[in-house]
């Protein structure tokens, strides 16, 4: 089995690390968008243009599945990449862990990108799934890039400046950008005195048990090979990713 995961940078790395320790066997496709990042800045025409880019770069390598592991794309351009690969790729998309965060009732947070902050799609998350919730939307400018070129000491200010502006007591706390779920434990660091107890909810388990049900296997099981396009050139890891746990697993 093939699959493939999508994203400007490396924030489709926690997926990947998930999907690389449940199945060990598969073969995993990383796209990614070097050249054109970030994404969030961009018109949605120029979201969907980039994204369509990277997605047909993982086709042409023939996988099973393809997972949008990208808030940004999943909300502007999903449609448009499931419009030109299904039903012969099955595409599965990456949606903010607000149902199961808010499925405990009392104080729920949300950090996201500005961009998806207060946008009418997380709203819409909000009022279909923790309508009985408290929910605080928390903007983290910023903190995606600082991961994504791995820069501790701006990791550091930016999530200390969310954690200030997260109600004290709140009970769940929604990593609404896949680039967060690579630096949870300084996150649940910095929250741990005025939210004890506080649970993280990211994404990228959920997408991989997704994309597996709806894998369409055309090949015998195969070793578990790695294959990185990087604006569509087969390329390493870039270092930075190697920073990261998940990213170093990815090679182990």
């Amino acid at each position: 089995m093939k699959i493939a995961l999508m994203d400007s940078g490396i924030g489709l790395l926690p997926a990947a690390a998930v999907l690389r320790a449940l199945r060990p066997d598969v073969d995993l496709v990383l796209s990614q968008d070097p050249d054109g990042m970030p994404w969030g800045p961009r018109t949605t025409e120029g979201i969907i243009e980039h994204a369509l880019a990277v997605a047909r770069a993982a086709a042409e390598q023939k996988p099973d599945a393809l997972v949008v592991a990208c808030n940004t794309a999943t909300v502007h351009a999903l449609e448009a990449i499931r419009a030109e690969l299904e039903p012969d790729i099955p595409v599965i998309g990456t949606v903010p862990a607000i149902k199961p965060a808010a499925a405990g009732g009392g104080s729920v947070a949300i950090w996201a990108t500005p961009a998806t902050t207060g946008s009418a799609y997380q709203r819409g998350l909000i009022r279909d799934f923790a309508s009985g919730a408290d929910v605080a939307e928390i903007p983290c400018p910023g903190l995606a890039d600082a991961v994504e070129y791995a820069r501790p000491e701006q990791i550091t200010e930016i999530v200390a400046a969310a954690a200030a502006q997260t109600p004290a007591g709140t009970r769940a706390l929604v990593l609404g950008c896949t680039h967060y779920e690579l630096v949870a434990a300084e996150i649940a660091a910095a929250l741990a005195d005025s939210c004890p107890g506080l649970e993280l909810f990211g994404s990228a388990r959920a997408v991989v048990e997704q994309a597996l049900r709806r894998a369409r296997p055309l090949r015998e099981t195969g070793e578990g090979s790695l294959t990185v396009l990087r604006s569509g050139r087969e390329e390493s890891l870039p270092a930075e990713a190697l920073v990261y746990p998940e990213g170093r697993a990815l090679l182990a």
